[in-house]
């Protein structure tokens, strides 16, 4: 069976890599492990020449392939006005690609991943919608009409996932849209994850990585930072990750005189991100966003890592009172306060670590993939989406 993944996650060409093709964030990961469910794969993505190549990994798969797109212009208001020339100049390939596909996956928000949607719903072509945002929160125009688009027409030949997760369904108005966690994590890197101790030292690692915007909470850590270290002297700040940010974030280490605490990363690849996880003792997340299933967490899950954090999205489901603390409100006193209570003893941070791990191990990214692909075997009434273990015909 042969998948057409219409996305607008930029790629970039790079000769040297395998498959020629690199991108960053857990697209290449999560798009290798839905690969393997399939004969064939086509990634339908804007491409450009690759200039820095920070924090990015191969696009790579089962017979996986690259349809190159060229990319929009533009961000926000000009890159809306810019989607009708740019849909006139790769339209037509979109619909090609989509034509010879014997199925459909479309990954939004965004705006290719909807054209690619609005072509398969129109060509009737077996389709899955991985909506990786918010769910339960639509705030603009965009995300209330994928919100409806996927309640009309899930069902059938459709199967429509929300990122996220709770003890409700995602949709009262289509009992066919159904929940999914999201993940980058393989079984083998979850179980190289093991419980963390205390340093003697007093030498505690305070971790913070996401994509450095504001509402993310990483400045509500730095200004928490003062209050921790009057009780763990030792104490430092990895902030990991780049964005507009940045420049405001290390300006505050400046005016509370911790800038010689708190050291700055920028933008790396996952595997460097675990590897830095692995050597902290807490992961601070006190997120004000809008949270679809922050990948993130699950990693420092993995790594035996106790979260503080906030009660938004699927956020509380993930952390509970086992594995870290849930913040009423994201304040530096409150955030102070929960390091404190993570690191009252060894015994205290050793049994919160192991719980961690344990949560992890639920949410491996062959996990994802086998319910995933449960998910369109039932609802496309196939045996296998593979030609290599059984019948691939779609009813």
């Amino acid at each position: 069976m042969k998948l057409a993944v219409v996305s607008h996650k930029v790629c970039w060409s790079s000769p040297e890599a395998p498959g020629f093709y690199r991108t960053d964030g857990g697209f290449p990961l999560q798009i290798k492990a839905i690969s393997e469910l399939f004969d064939e794969t086509r990634v339908v993505v804007p491409c450009e020449v690759m200039l820095d190549e920070k924090g990015v990994s191969p696009l790579i798969g089962n017979n996986l392939q690259v349809s190159p797109l060229s990319v929009p212009k533009g961000q926000n208001f000009r890159r809306k006005i810019d989607m009708p020339f740019w849909l006139l100049k790769n339209g037509r390939h979109i619909w090609r690609e989509i034509r010879r596909a014997d199925a459909v996956h479309a990954p939004i928000p965004g705006d290719v991943g909807t054209i690619g949607m609005l072509f398969a719903l129109v060509l009737r072509k077996p389709l899955f919608v991985r909506h990786c945002g918010n769910w339960l929160v639509p705030r603009t125009v965009a995300e209330h009409f994928w919100k409806w688009t996927m309640e009309r027409f899930a069902g059938g030949r459709n199967v429509m996932l929300a990122t996220g997760g709770t003890d409700n369904p995602p949709s009262e108005k289509n009992p066919h849209v159904e929940w999914i966690f999201s993940t980058s994590l393989r079984r083998s890197q979850i179980a190289a994850g093991r419980p963390l101790k205390l340093p003697d030292d007093g030498g505690l690692k305070l971790l913070a990585a996401c994509r450095q915007e504001e509402g993310k909470g990483t400045d509500i850590v730095i200004k928490s930072l003062p209050l921790i270290l009057k009780k763990f002297p030792g104490a430092t700040l990895e902030v990991v990750g780049g964005g507009s940010f940045i420049n405001d974030l290390e300006a505050l280490a400046e005016r509370l005189n911790v800038r010689n605490k708190v050291f700055f990363r920028g933008k790396v690849e996952q595997m460097k991100v675990i590897e830095t996880m692995k050597k902290a003792h807490v992961f601070c997340f006190p997120t004000q966003a809008s949270e679809g299933f922050p990948k993130v967490v699950l990693e420092a899950l993995a790594c035996g890592l106790p979260v503080i954090t906030t009660k938004v999205s699927v956020l509380p489901q993930l952390i509970g009172e086992n594995c870290g603390v849930l913040l009423e409100e994201p304040t530096a006193e409150n955030l102070a306060a929960a390091v404190e209570i993570v690191c009252a003893d060894a015994e205290t941070y050793a049994r919160l670590s192991a719980a961690a791990v344990a949560k992890a191990q639920l949410y491996s990214l062959e996990n994802w993939r086998d319910s995933i692909g449960e998910t369109l075997r039932r609802s496309w009434k196939v045996g296998s989406l593979s030609s290599l273990t059984g019948s691939t015909q779609v009813f």
